[in-house]
């Protein structure tokens, strides 16, 4: 009888684990789904576009640094479109004045990855 139960509630913690990890996986493969779904086009009035563009220090890599901050700059609210260039070292956002502004751009740049590693060079004026 001892053994049953033993067996028994070897198969039942068996069976949470296996069914715990597929709704892991189902949820994992949903959020990587999103992820890669292409962000919806920001529509800006004409009189509204502003482009800035700004030289980021920091970066070491193409794919890990300059891919990661055009991201995070794209996935703000406002923003049209966003592009950073490892070679020259140069960020140009296209976005909503009336929603976004040069200082949040930098904002978002600097806090990117620890908040020490990249730093934002404005153009002189």
């Amino acid at each position: 009888m001892k053994l049953t139960k033993t067996i028994f509630t070897l198969a039942f913690v068996s069976l949470l684990t296996v069914s715990c990890k597929k709704e892991a996986t189902t949820k994992e493969v949903t959020a990587e789904k999103e992820a890669r779904a292409p962000k919806k086009e920001v529509v800006i009035a004409a009189e509204n576009v502003q482009t800035a563009s700004f030289e980021i220090e920091g970066m070491t890599c193409a794919m890990g640094c300059a891919k990661t901050i055009e991201e995070e700059l794209g996935a703000m609210e406002g923003v049209q479109k966003a592009t950073v260039d490892f070679d020259s070292k140069k960020a140009t956002v296209i976005f909503d004045k009336t929603i976004q502004n040069q200082d949040n751009l930098t904002k978002v740049v600097e806090a990117t990855a620890d908040g020490k590693t990249y730093k934002v060079v404005l153009p002189k004026s």
